[in-house]
């Protein structure tokens, strides 16, 4: 049995009670609850996750083992420095941070994927990560071609911590020129490592690997303690992380 929360008091239970590798819902902890900025935060903070279909209440997932991104471990392609080289020499071509957020996390929700039917990014869910980015805590890395928003990604900041959510493409490569900016990004403000909740093909491509849940709480409480980025910004210096001076 999970645990069910009936009031915004009811504390998420210990991770350890997530069901088994070998169950029905491997990493489902508890449901129930409200998606608050207060929910969320505790939640993120100790590594769980809300994730859910419509119709269903909240659902919150710890799984085990977890999917990471160790920043100083991307794997930059040969054709994506390519494409990231192109990109920051034309004219029309930026990246941005925060600056259509809400467009960021519609284009995630409505985009056609493959192998899947629906959406996890229910109306809900929207509502709560909006409210929540307009208190600071979610964050959209944007690329921009001829002034039309071509791709992108959003994601939790919580100190020194960056929990990846979800991705979209309307250009070839737009979500990776993203991911590549937020690697870019963490770099420059001392953000090591990159939460990826669940894994998948792409992202072990490019560098991305599993943690046990212990030890990705133990990486969590240590990072979310530390001081957060100054602001959230993005400058074509940053391409230096990942592209040789030209």
């Amino acid at each position: 049995m999970i645990a069910w929360l009936r009031s915004a008091g009811d504390a998420l239970p210990d991770t350890r009670q997530a069901l088994p590798a070998h169950s029905e819902a491997p990493g489902l902890l508890a449901a129930g609850g409200e998606l608050t900025p207060e929910r969320l935060t505790e939640a993120y903070s100790r590594g769980i996750f809300p994730w859910y279909s419509a119709g269903q209440p909240v659902l919150w997932w710890a799984p085990d083992p977890r999917m990471v991104l160790w920043v100083a471990e991307f794997k930059l392609s040969h054709s994506l420095r390519k494409t990231l080289s192109r990109f920051a020499r034309t004219p029309g071509c930026e990246v941005r941070i925060d600056g259509a957020f809400e467009r960021v996390i519609g284009a995630c929700a409505s985009t056609p994927r493959e192998g899947q039917d629906g959406t996890w990014i229910v109306d809900d869910m929207v509502g709560a990560y909006s409210r929540w980015h307009a208190l600071g805590a979610v964050h959209s890395f944007e690329t921009w071609i001829d002034g039309e928003l071509a791709g992108g990604l959003y994601g939790v900041g919580i100190g020194g911590m960056f929990f990846g959510e979800s991705m979209f493409a309307h250009r070839t490569d737009a979500s990776k020129i993203a991911l590549a900016s937020l690697i870019c990004f963490c770099r420059e403000h001392g953000i090591d490592l990159i939460d990826c909740q669940q894994r998948t093909g792409h992202l072990a491509s490019m560098g991305g690997r599993e943690l046990p849940r212990s030890d990705f709480e133990a990486a969590v409480k240590q990072r979310t303690a530390r001081p957060a980025p100054g602001g959230w910004t993005y400058h074509q210096r940053l391409w230096k992380h990942l592209l040789p001076p030209t």
